[in-house]
């Protein structure tokens, strides 16, 4: 099932940071890149969409107003993070739980084009170089980037940030590290990051999106210490008020270091983002109910047909709205391990496949919600249609 909905109550827009953990690109091929050149992006498939003088993303509002309060309970995480609540502002390790949205105040090496579904683009880097033999990738850091204490961001942060992910990280981090050989320091601002050749062609993709932090300030605190001070970053938010296990608030940087380039146009609008923490999630919607909380993303079909009827939208104050376009397509599925001998035969899988009657279940227990996906890649140029031919059949009979 794909085409997971969104609903908004209230009407600035929130630029969000993706880390790269929750990017899955696996199977997807970077020979589109030439080697040897230095480039402002990578994409698994074809051409950039974006050149290098590139000004903003084009789903942006480069003229958004700036300003306010976001105030919303949390449905999803990364790494260590709980959106019930937390103890550390430590993302980077296993232990304890981190608040969500974290990650707003790191700043990576690349960052993600959410109309593209396999591109990124230059953030903390300018520029990209591969090697002949693609299993060296060459960044070169802009001149500007800086911490939230003023220090510069260099090449020996860039290289320590990979180093300590890969020694002491998260699992999730530590395991798309897994072929990365070293990272090495060129110059103040130049990295190569060297993997061993059994990395995957969407390695890259995901690696270049893990932020980066201050060497600096590791040397001067424990890496594993999940302590309730903050971790210094370089991103366009840093950690503001907090409450333990209640709410965390994060507050723009006034003068974020990248706020004039590109990727920052038309994002980071709020003044303040706020994060509630609810145990349970009945307890989280009578929130939004009454306002105390400006935004929610629905996931239960029951709720979302039923219990929409309070006065706040009867009267306008909150808007109920379907968001059903996602160049990224996230979807719901049972996967089926092929792998195992029983499984093998594609017969088998289609047989799994009719006990399952799709149709009645959307009409009898999700209120006609969702729509049943018909392709890994739902919702994004790389869907096949028809019947194949050309190069498309040449490949599939190779």
């Amino acid at each position: 099932m794909n085409d997971l909905t969104r609903r908004e109550f209230g009407k600035l827009s929130l630029g969000t940071f993706l880390l790269g953990a929750a990017a899955n690109w696996s199977g997807l091929s970077l020979a589109a890149n030439p080697t040897g050149e230095k480039l402002h992006g990578l994409s698994a498939f074809g051409e950039l969409k974006y050149g290098p003088d590139v000004t903003r993303f084009d789903y942006v509002n480069a003229d958004a107003p700036k300003g306010g309060v976001f105030n919303f309970s949390v449905p999803n995480w990364a790494y260590n993070q709980n959106p019930q609540t937390f103890d550390t502002l430590n993302t980077f390790t296993l232990r304890n739980n981190a608040p969500p949205r974290v990650e707003l105040t790191y700043d990576a090496l690349m960052a993600r084009a959410l109309d593209e579904p396999t591109t990124i683009y230059g953030r903390l880097a300018e520029s990209v170089e591969i090697s002949d033999d693609r299993n060296a990738y060459t960044f070169v850091l802009r001149e500007g980037p800086r911490f939230h204490d003023g220090s510069p961001v260099t090449a020996a942060d860039v290289a320590f940030s990979y180093d300590i992910f890969k020694e002491k990280g998260h699992p999730q981090l530590q395991v798309e590290l897994t072929h990365l050989e070293a990272a090495e320091m060129v110059d103040e601002r130049t990295v190569t990051l060297r993997f061993n050749g059994n990395q995957s062609a969407r390695t890259i993709l995901t690696v270049a999106l893990m932020p980066i932090i201050s060497k600096a300030f590791f040397e001067a605190n424990d890496f594993e210490d999940t302590g309730l001070d903050p971790v210094l970053g370089s991103g366009p938010y840093k950690v503001g008020r907090l409450s333990q296990g209640v709410f965390i608030e994060y507050d723009r940087v006034e003068d974020y270091w990248g706020k004039d380039l590109f990727f920052a146009q038309g994002t980071s609008n709020f003044d303040t983002i706020r994060i509630e923490f609810f145990r349970a999630r009945q307890a989280a919607f009578e929130a939004f109910k009454k306002g105390d909380i400006t935004w929610r993303e629905e996931f239960t079909s029951k709720t979302w047909a039923q219990e929409y009827n309070f006065p706040a939208i009867e009267d306008g104050r909150a808007v109920q709205r379907e968001f059903p376009g996602e160049k990224i397509a996230r979807f719901q599925a049972w996967a089926v391990n092929t792998r195992r001998d029983k499984f093998a035969d594609p017969r088998t899988v289609q047989g799994i496949n009719h006990c399952f009657d799709f149709e009645w279940t959307r009409e009898n227990l999700f209120y006609g919600s969702y729509e049943r996906g018909q392709s890994f890649f739902s919702n994004s140029e790389f869907i096949a249609k028809g019947k194949p031919q050309g190069a498309e059949l040449d490949l599939l009979q190779s």
